[in-house]
């Protein structure tokens, strides 16, 4: 026998229940999620699964058009570039190279953001005005020019890379995290919360961050797709990862000469770096949309 119920109860969803209903309702958010979700996975198995080595070389096999082609085979879905190697498998290796790289480097420079724009927004008077005044000026140069100048400085490498990106993204959290906290420290219920004699880090951890954490989140979305093109163009500008490495950036680079005659060479890593990339832009617009609804 159903439980009868006397009285009317509301069911109140949760706040992040209600940010994942307003962020699932935008097909093209939640599809990017899954190829985000799938690409995460082919960080982990990417390899394994991969037919070929990334750098094994079939002589008779040079230059094969994808499997769709009619001159194609199923056994190199991709086909193969001018040294007869598989691009499915350099595309899955890739990923590794590309999508897992630039979270490392987000994950890096987030912490550093994180603690340096955190120290800083709570700071007041002149040295938050001076600070402030130096995140514009680091912020006035593009990411990938200020990556160009610290690889420019250590060399060019695939590790060398994770240290220029990460030093050109880290402005970007200092500074978003450091308006986000210097502006909730201005309001009210911060001043509430001191007469009833919190202390700094109560106020900071309890009070402002709960208001600032979606500033975060969308940050750090844009900021992987940031990173992605970034170690993409390093690699394209042979600064970054050398060939014969399956970067995506640097495999575009190394198929330039066949880009005439052979243009899946470089069309399928460059869809790569755009399908991942515009993936991981709209998650975060929709984390952007879904945090901004359940706050109207």
């Amino acid at each position: 026998m159903p439980r009868i119920k006397i009285y009317q109860e509301d069911n109140i969803a949760s706040p992040s229940l209600r940010v994942w209903q307003a962020f699932s309702a935008n097909p093209a958010s939640l599809i990017s999620l899954w190829v985000v979700l799938f690409l995460l996975l082919l960080i982990g198995f990417g390899p394994f699964l991969a037919p070929f080595a990334p750098e094994a070389q079939q002589a008779h096999t040079i230059l094969m058009p994808p499997s769709w082609d009619i001159d194609g085979h199923v056994e190199h879905f991709f086909g193969t570039d001018d040294l007869g190697r598989d691009i499915f498998s350099r595309i899955l290796h890739g990923v590794r190279l590309t999508f897992g790289m630039s979270l490392l480097i987000v994950t890096a420079a987030l912490g550093a953001g994180f603690l340096i724009g955190a120290i800083s927004g709570m700071m007041k008077g002149i040295k938050s005005s001076i600070l402030g005044h130096l995140l514009d000026a680091l912020m006035s140069i593009p990411s990938l020019l200020m990556a160009i100048l610290v690889v420019a400085i250590i060399g060019p490498g695939l590790f060398n890379v994770f240290w220029a990106v990460g030093i050109a993204m880290t402005p970007q959290f200092i500074r978003a995290i450091h308006q986000a906290v210097h502006e909730e420290l201005q309001k009210e219920y911060v001043t509430a919360a001191r007469l009833d004699g919190a202390n700094n880090w109560q106020i900071f951890w309890f009070v402002i961050m709960p208001n600032v954490w979606d500033v975060v989140i969308v940050q750090t979305t844009l900021a992987i797709s940031a990173a992605i093109l970034d170690i993409a163009a390093l690699g394209f500008l042979n600064l970054g990862a050398q060939a014969p490495s399956a970067e995506w950036g640097s495999m575009v680079l190394q198929a330039l000469d066949n880009l005439l005659i052979a243009p899946w060479t470089v069309t399928i890593p460059g869809a790569a770096i755009l399908f991942s990339v515009l993936s991981i832009n709209l998650v975060g617009d929709g984390l952007r949309s879904a945090l901004a609804a359940i706050r109207n």
